[in-house]
């Protein structure tokens, strides 16, 4: 579950300073879905948070201008405390998709989940051969975390109505990305196909 925060799906964040909400809110539903059929089915979870040390030491300058030519400013303040930045309400994960005792949260301050911190270790010590992957947004932190895991040896699956990002053609292009060359990054799937698979269909 990558970085499904209040800085990315809440009102006042940075998602919503950046391009509004609506490409995120629709799919918190399937997220919701999915989530409770993993769980369901024994499965491990992991959710990631994207954010920042308070002294933004770990943001590259570079970033930090991007975010600010963006519109919202890594660090600066909003209704959710300062915009991605580790400890405050909006880093964050939302109420709907808050983690349960015992699942796996990883901090990043980068956009992959496995670069600069314990995932593939973790992933390791569990068995897992296999990433089920939902989040936001497509084109940034999913596919970033996505590439990292294929390179690592992860066979990945692409939840294409629990992942989104601000540009349907954008949304629309990463999940074709995921089918090219024989499936290079893995294979698309659907919350239901997953439901039916784990045992959860209604």
């Amino acid at each position: 579950m990558i970085d499904f925060q209040r800085d990315f799906c809440a009102p006042g964040g940075y998602a919503d300073r950046c391009g509004g909400l609506a490409w995120v809110r629709d799919i918190i539903p399937a997220a919701q879905r999915l989530l409770l059929a993993a769980r369901a089915a024994g499965l491990h979870i992991v959710h990631t948070r994207e954010g920042y040390a308070p002294d933004l030491s770990d943001v590259y300058p570079m970033k930090l201008a991007r975010s600010r030519q963006a519109g919202g400013e890594i660090g600066v303040s909003g209704p959710m405390g300062r915009l991605l930045i580790r400890g405050e309400y909006g880093h964050d994960i939302i109420d709907e998709l808050r983690p349960c005792p015992g699942e796996l949260v990883v901090d990043k301050a980068t956009y992959g989940a496995f670069c600069r911190t314990r995932l593939e270790s973790e992933l390791r010590a569990r068995g897992v051969t296999t990433c089920v992957i939902a989040g936001v947004t497509a084109d940034v932190c999913v596919h970033t975390t996505l590439r990292e895991a294929t390179d690592r040896g992860f066979d990945c699956l692409y939840v294409r109505d629990a992942i989104s990002t601000f540009d349907p053609e954008v949304r629309a292009a990463c999940e074709k990305m995921i089918t090219m060359e024989g499936g290079i990054w893995g294979t698309l799937t659907t919350v239901a196909a997953l439901e039916n698979q784990w045992g959860g269909a209604s």
